[in-house]
């Protein structure tokens, strides 16, 4: 069986490679990562988004949701009625 020999030139040779290409990987490796993380963020408000176009048209749209809404959120009441808040 041959033995592999390494010269001292090919180690030379080999940590140049290494030490000019490795900072490039490690900065393609961060942008993939960060690209990874941008485009969950980028589905994630998509969703969103389409969820507040629902709500949006709804409430262009429903009168009951835009009363239901109006109670909820801002307490509002009809003529008659008597507000009553529960504190938790």
């Amino acid at each position: 069986m041959a033995k592999i020999r390494f010269k001292p030139a090919h180690l030379v040779i080999a940590a140049v490679i290494f030490a000019i290409f490795m900072p490039g990987y490690i900065k393609f490796i961060q942008l993939q990562l960060r690209n990874m993380h941008l485009e969950s963020e980028i589905n994630r408000l998509e969703k969103e988004n389409l969820k507040l176009y629902k709500e949006k048209k709804r409430l262009e749209e429903d009168i009951n949701y835009i009363e239901k809404v109006a109670r909820e959120s801002m307490g509002v009441t009809k003529k008659g009625e008597i507000p009553i808040k529960i504190e938790k």
